[in-house]
């Protein structure tokens, strides 16, 4: 019945969403529309896995929803192979940051920061 899925995440500035998960954290861009200027929704895939980012005034002219980005109802996992570099990199590209590297149970160790919306990214290792 259901073929496929995605995260949508709500931006206030979708150029700065872009800048922040295609070249910061390397997903790759799949789609967007307008396919001109600048867009009002982009998919993006890392590994398999899809989000979506789409423009706070295109949630309000499509869908009649008024979108408050940054909410912290969610959180986004992204697994690397050294949280340490991978937060070290990211900090200093001016990623805000809320918790940085430490170790947690399942052997793994998390950092925690927010994207160019104030959303929450998480990124996580297994400890070697």
């Amino acid at each position: 019945m259901f073929i496929a899925a995605l995260v949508n995440l709500y931006t206030h500035d979708i150029e700065a969403g872009l800048r922040f998960y295609r070249d910061l954290l390397g997903f790759e861009e799949t789609f967007r529309t307008p396919t001109e200027g600048i867009p009002e929704h982009v998919e993006l895939r890392l590994n398999g896995f899809t989000i979506g980012l789409g423009t706070v005034e295109a949630a309000r002219r499509v869908h009649g929803v008024e979108a408050v980005p940054g909410s912290p109802a969610m959180v986004l996992v992204v697994w690397t192979d050294d949280v340490d570099a991978a937060y070290g990199e990211l900090v200093a590209a001016g990623v805000p940051s809320i918790q940085p590297p430490h170790d947690t149970g399942n052997n793994n160790r998390n950092a925690l920061l927010r994207d160019p919306d104030g959303n929450l990214v998480e990124i996580v290792a297994k400890r070697s």
